[in-house]
């Protein structure tokens, strides 16, 4: 594996301290994340573009931020990480008189269960470089956002409001200041928002928007009520007339509204209704009247997940409506085909008015990008996964493994993939593994079989062989239900049920419905051993949907067990935890259980995650939440007596931080990691004083972690994996505190071609010239790693690629071979590292190991390959510095003047000299492919050999060692008569 040296200095400002001195979040400044994929899109309900850029298209997606590309869907960045408070991207809009300015709307109007809140909107002047808060903060859910087209400073805001509390910011905005200040301009209550918003394209001063009566609680969505309408301006918003009963439109209860004009014809209005006789309908006459077109189920199905109409910009008898499909009419809304997408569940679509056969189309893959009106559409090749819950799996390099939204379960590789040592894939976190199960359940790696996982989904439990290709359905209670309440349910399984092995042999599976069931035989037999573990309050087991259509499909299945925590130090000690607020432990394999709930915690919190310390029995870390209760504190607590009494422990975390798990790190007690809806924090104290760990990492909500050896993984809800390297420096400073002089922090151990060397450095001063040397078991230097000339104050990182330093090279040299400047790799061992900063010297020793994958080598074989290795470096080094005293000698000669038998002479020398330089190097070569056209040379047959030496595992073989006998003897003549040439011309 190519690991080059990498050097990085962090100067960028610190976040703000939480609890504790600045210096501690100082120490671990040098800390940063790397996303390990999968590339594969994740949830997105907002999507634009601009007729003036065919190449620039945004997506908002759910968790992750907003996107950008130039390329027309070809690749994609983010554009809003550091600069955002807030994840979910629900509305994007760039003004149709400025494609530099850009607005997003935070939070999610298509109101699934587990919905991220936003802060308001954000404004950009730079094309989405920069960004600057607009405002509405307390809106939570921007549904939509219009802009004025020939006034970008004059925006329009659909809020919907908080979905699980009452609140007053919602309704209409109006800003006339690009954001700087907003006036409501249309109210009907604290419990209807906005859901909607148009501007009629031929006149901007005409808007339609739909008002949404609708609630969620945990175990309930209601969407409809009395609240919920149709209104119409003419004069920008200043007044507004309801037409929410005008001819044609339905009675009775009305739910979820979407609703456009035609660009092709303003008087051709298009709504999309939830009601008992919903469906979609159409005004010919600018909303005075309406005519029922279509009623079919497809068009309106899910309609708080769905619903939205999209008009054709010239035809205006051509509309899409967003649903499970996308579907295209072209006969005035009488009959729908559907257009095939990348992704099902479509939520936004934005169609070039300029050329509309050019789209972007956002659903639950991402987005995607066509330009022939749909028959084809770009990749969704970004890593905006949302991923419910983290596993890991034990072996190495590790799998990160957990189940993504609307997609498959998952596992990627902690570290890219290698083959003979070099990263297999010019992305090599392209690659991932399906496994088999749903998009919403738990992973269980069965910990003794590595290709063997256990993975929950909505009516199953699948038992997975990987390395057989083998799936079988293992459910303890394998009884279908759907379309029903919980309180039918014989056995009631949360949408994301748990799923866990206990870590002690014979690794009994746990999984939990209301009671906790256990297998010893991998589902083969289930025993339930347990009670309810729940409340299961009839109040929150009714129908959920209504009122106007019921919609059951399982994440509102509620009082169930949400979370289960086996000790992994006592067997047949195991936490349960529920999501209608109730903590119970066994202590002897569920034969009897014990309510530990915490004092004082409320009914129907979510007990999110359980902790069961590795390092004391008696105790365990609990995170909770309650936002979909509207309460959106963070709630950690601790016991260290078996659950008898609880402490606290959230002190100082932001305040709507709200977690959704925690752990312990596995070395050292006290040391935890909390998982929050905006990133990771950490704390040295159990909890007393915490500390954010996001340097590097965007502002997500983070639903799962697990501590893998020094490394921490974590799972998103929007940002696919992460994996932060450096947890030894994170120890290091929780027994030592915040370091008082400049210290290089104890490395983590390497690995031979899959873990290079991490140095973890803290300054206390600028330090000007430092040097870095590391040295083997014997003293003798290896390596000596190039510095910046200035080291300034503060936390850095050096890296080691586990590579002794390289042959000697010269500019322009056009070899076949590998770049020989990378020198060998090192042996197994400890060496010794020496940073000199004048007049002080900090020391370190770094283990380095082998690929435990690998079979073990015989006694030696190691330091055969670094001798030969090496001696194949110090031979090219000797072919190239021959070279470079060569054309040194040639220059002084013809710089020295002469005629006659001197120039002769000269002359002679200098053509003697060139020709061991051709045997040395290919001088012919004057660029990459030169080399197919003239024969490779000395040099070059040196470095090769060395690369191929030095790569895979094992001793040099009997054929390596014979070659590199042979090309030692061409060397020693070519050097031979180098020097000669010298001996008996030069004189002359």
């Amino acid at each position: 594996m190519a690991i080059t040296l990498a050097i990085a200095t962090l100067l960028a400002p610190l976040a703000p301290p939480l609890a504790a001195a600045p210096s501690i979040e100082d120490s671990f400044a040098m800390l940063d994340w790397r996303n390990v994929g999968p590339r594969r899109g994740g949830r997105s309900i907002a999507a634009t573009g601009h007729p003036a850029r065919p190449n620039e298209y945004y997506l908002g997606a759910v968790g992750g931020g907003l996107w950008k590309t130039e390329d027309g869907g070809a690749s994609w960045r983010q554009v809003t990480d550091g600069q955002i408070a807030s994840s979910s991207v629900g509305a994007v809009a760039v003004a149709p008189g400025n494609p530099d300015i850009v607005y997003i709307g935070m939070g999610e109007g298509q109101l699934r269960a587990n919905v991220m809140q936003g802060d308001g909107v954000y404004r950009s002047a730079d094309g989405g470089k920069t960004w600057q808060h607009a405002g509405l903060a307390a809106s939570r859910t921007i549904t939509a956002l219009r802009v004025h087209p020939r006034d970008p400073d004059i925006v329009y805001a659909a809020a919907l409001g908080d979905p699980y509390a009452p609140g007053e910011e919602r309704g209409v905005f109006k800003s006339r200041d690009g954001g700087r200040s907003w006036t409501r301009i249309l109210f009907r209550s604290s419990r209807a928002g906005a859901i909607d918003l148009a501007l009629d394209p031929a006149n901007p001063d005409i808007l339609y928007a739909t008002l949404w009566q609708v609630y969620r609680k945990p175990w309930q969505l209601w969407s409809g009520g009395p609240e919920s309408g149709i209104f119409k301006s003419t004069d920008g918003g200043a007044s507004w007339t309801e037409i929410t009963r005008n001819p044609g439109l339905p009675r009775g209860v009305l739910g979820k509204i979407t609703i456009a004009p035609s660009p092709a014809d303003p008087n051709r209005v298009w709504a999309n209704i939830e009601a008992e006789d919903g469906g979609l309908y159409r005004s010919d006459d600018a909303g005075r009247t309406w005519t029922h077109v279509n009623g079919d189920r497809k068009l309106w199905q899910r309609s708080f997940y769905f619903l939205r109409v999209r008009p054709h910009p010239h035809d205006r008898d051509t509309v899409h409506v967003l649903s499970f499909q996308l579907e295209r009419s072209t006969d005035a809304g009488k009959t729908f085909a559907a257009v095939r997408t990348r992704h099902s569940d479509v939520h936004d679509l934005w169609l070039d008015p300029a050329n509309p056969a050019r789209m972007i189309v956002a659903d639950d893959g991402g987005a995607s990008v066509s330009v022939n009106g749909g028959r084809s559409w770009t990749e969704q090749d970004f890593p905006t996964a949302q991923i419910y819950r983290l596993a890991v799996t034990r072996g190495f390099p590790y799998e990160l493994c957990g189940a993504q939204q609307d997609n498959s379960t998952v596992c990627v590789p902690s570290r890219p993939a290698q083959r003979f040592g070099r990263v297999s894939h010019v992305d090599s976190f392209a690659d991932f593994t399906t496994i088999s199960g749903s998009e919403s359940g738990h992973v269980a790696p069965h910990p003794a079989k590595p290709d063997v996982f256990f993975v929950g989904e909505t009516n199953g439990l699948i038992r997975f062989d990987r390395a057989r290709d083998q799936v079988r359905d293992v459910q303890p209670w394998p009884y279908s239900v759907m379309g029903q309440p919980a309180s039918s349910m014989k056995e009631r399984w949360n949408w994301s049920f748990p799923i866990v092995f206990a870590p002690q042999t014979p690794h009994a599976l746990y999984a939990g419905s209301q009671h906790l069931w256990r297998s010893l035989d991998e589902g083969q037999s289930w025993q339930r051993i347990s009670p309810d573990l729940t409340r299961a309050d009839p109040a929150t087991l009714g129908e959920t949907g209504g009122p106007i259509r019921p919609d059951q499909d399982g994440p509102e299945v509620y009082g169930t067990i949400f979370t289960i925590a086996p000790s992994p130090v006592a067997a047949g000690m195991i936490w349960t935890g529920s999501d209608d607020g109730l903590v119970h432990l066994t202590r002897n394999d569920g034969r009897s259980w014990a309510n530990v709930t915490p004092a004082g915690l409320a009914p129907f919190t979510k007990i999110s995650f359980i902790h069961a310390s590795r390092h004391d029995p008696a105790t365990a870390y609990l995170a909770a939440n309650r936002y979909q209760m509207g309460d959106r504190q963070p709630m950690l607590w601790r016991t260290a007596d078996h659950g008898r009494t609880w402490q606290r422990i959230d002190s100082g975390l932001p305040p709507e931080d709200f977690a959704h798990a925690i752990i312990e790190d596995s070395q050292r007690p006290g040391l935890l990691f909390a998982g929050t809806e905006h990133g990771v924090h950490m704390s040295f104290d159990a909890g007393q004083h915490w500390h954010r760990l996001s340097r590097g990492l965007p502002d997500t909500h983070v639903s799962g972690l697990a501590v893998v050896g020094n490394e921490l993984a974590i799972a998103t809800h929007g940002r696919s994996f992460f994996v932060l390297e450096g947890l030894e420096t994170l120890r290091h400073l929780a027994a030592n505190g915040p370091p008082a002089t400049s210290t290089l922090f104890p490395p983590a151990a390497a690995v031979l071609d899959v873990v290079p060397a991490r140095l973890h450095l803290h300054l206390t001063r600028p330090v000007t010239a430092p040097r870095l040397t590391i040295s083997d078991a014997a003293g003798t230097i290896v390596r000596r790693l190039a510095l910046p000339a200035q080291l300034s104050a503060g936390a850095h990182v050096i890296g080691w690629d586990l590579r002794h330093d390289g042959a000697t090279v010269f500019d322009n040299m056009i070899l076949e071979a590998p770049n020989p400047a990378q020198g060998p790799l090192v042996r197994p061992g400890t060496y010794a590292v020496t940073l000199d900063l004048g007049g002080e010297t900090l020391t370190a020793s770094v283990p380095v190991s082998p690929d435990p994958r690998l079979e073990p080598l015989p006694a030696g074989a190691f330091a055969a390959r670094e001798t030969l290795s090496l001696a194949l470096r110090n031979a090219v080094s000797l072919a190239n510095q021959t070279v470079l005293d060569i054309r040194a000698e040639k220059a002084r000669l013809l710089a020295q003047p002469g005629q006659g038998a001197a120039a002769r002479a000269r002359d002679a020398l200098v053509q003697e000299l060139a020709a061991v330089e051709a045997t040395l190097y290919q001088v012919r070569n004057q660029s990459p492919k030169d080399k197919i056209a003239y024969p490779i040379q000395l040099n070059d047959r040196l470095a090769h050999l060395m690369a191929q030496v030095d790569e895979g595992h094992g001793a040099p073989t009997e054929a390596q060692q014979q070659v590199y006998d042979t090309l030692s003897d061409e060397l020693d003549r070519a050097l031979a008569r180098y020097r000669a040439a010298l001996r008996g011309r030069k004189p002359a």
